[in-house]
């Protein structure tokens, strides 16, 4: 780590700390990305601390270095300690941060056509409750949710704008900042799965003006799986209350009452995988120490490469969209479907993954796609790497 320079990469050094690159190219970073050493280290001492000592035991020897994670997730997205709750999973956060917004009968929610599939399944899941209404802002363009569009949606009927800032199904960024600022200016709440973007991109909670954000561990960020975190904004803490609590999100009072944290960790529980969060932890300040505006510039000039070579080979067909386009490269391959072409890279050893349309309907069915090949790079992968891709994917032809 000591060779790693936020201005300067060096990619040997990170590949020396990414110990499959001597035999893989790993290309499916959106999938789950390869964990530095650092990480694993992190994750294994303390399993053996509590093979040795007991759980609690462990747990109360590493309080201190528990306790600084919540300061390593806050500083990679310009947030306080007391605004990031630890989650085992993004989906878990985003849950979370959902079922607590205090919805009644005839609000809207407005949400992005290139939303996830877990999310939509949550709006459908409460329209059978409350009668709610979700509205799919219109793309731009360019392909991202288009901000004038948003703007003429908004009313004091909104309750909710939620946006996934990168889509899984390809590689455009949708417009977060501009979206804050006009939910800013409203009485909506803003929440952003930012799944794909923390560790692949600089993300800035004040400058996005997030209400809640939500983001995993083991995609770009490197951190193990089974982990993700939840920001939420001192604003937002004061109107929302959590689905579930317990001995950690609340103290019992009195035999009939009980009071909330008065911060995010209202939204934990007081069980939670201990080696993994202190993993997510040396993930985080793995990223800062990386720099996250090198590592965008790195892997966007990487994903450019791909997107070049793919479109210069005969029968594969990009399907990329976005005005800002960021690692993940998506396409299709004439006379292959994505599973089975995927198959036949990983026996050559690269990974990379496919998305169908059960994962972002709205948008794949507008564009008459059923599945699509992902490809998504991260710093450490090398141009020689993303040459070799290319030559693969051409040669399956």
């Amino acid at each position: 780590m000591n060779d790693i320079l936020a201005s300067t990469l060096d990619i040997q050094a990170l590949r020396a700390d990414t110990p499959a690159t001597t035999a893989l190219l790993h290309a499916n970073n959106a999938g789950a990305s390869l964990q530095p050493q650092p990480v694993t280290d992190t994750v294994l001492n303390y399993l053996a601390l509590e093979q040795q000592r007991g759980g609690y035991e462990a747990a109360i020897a590493r309080h201190a270095e528990r306790e600084a994670v919540y300061a390593d997730l806050a500083r990679l997205i310009g947030a306080q300690s007391r605004q990031i709750a630890i989650t085992d999973s993004a989906t878990r956060a985003w849950n979370l941060a959902f079922a607590s917004v205090p919805f009644r009968p005839g609000d809207r929610i407005l949400t992005s056509m290139a939303e996830y599939a877990s999310n939509y399944l949550a709006f459908l899941h409460l329209q059978e409750r409350l009668p709610v209404t979700v509205t799919p802002v219109p793309s731009d363009e360019t392909g991202q949710l288009s901000v004038r569009a948003l703007a003429d949606l908004l009313d004091d009927r909104v309750r909710l704008v939620a946006v996934t800032h990168i889509p899984t199904n390809g590689g455009l960024v949708n417009p977060a900042a501009a979206i804050g600022e006009l939910v800013a200016d409203s009485q909506a709440l803003f929440l952003l799965d930012a799944c794909q973007s923390v560790g692949q991109m600089p993300v800035d909670v004040g400058e996005i003006q997030a209400d809640l954000l939500t983001t995993t561990g083991r995609k770009y960020l490197r951190g193990p799986r089974g982990t993700g975190f939840l920001y939420v904004s001192d604003t937002a803490l004061d109107v929302l209350r959590p689905p579930i609590a317990d001995l950690f999100g609340a103290r019992w009072t009195e035999r009939d009452s009980y009071t909330l944290r008065r911060d995010a960790r209202r939204f934990e529980l007081y069980e939670s995988n201990i080696a993994a969060t202190l993993g997510l932890g040396a993930a985080a300040r793995y990223a800062a120490a990386v720099g996250p505006s090198a590592s965008w510039a790195r892997i966007r000039a990487l994903a450019e490469r791909l997107r070049e070579g793919l479109a210069a080979e005969p029968g594969i067909t990009l399907t990329d969209q976005g005005h800002v386009k960021g690692g993940i490269v998506t396409f299709t391959v004439r006379g292959w479907e994505p599973p089975q072409l995927v198959e036949r890279l990983r026996a050559r050893d690269i990974n990379i993954w496919h998305s169908s349309i059960e994962s972002t309907r709205l948008d794949m069915e507008k564009r008459g796609l059923r599945s699509v090949v992902r490809a998504s790079v991260h710093y450490f992968n090398t141009e020689q790497e993303i040459d070799r891709l290319v030559e693969a994917i051409g040669s399956a032809r």
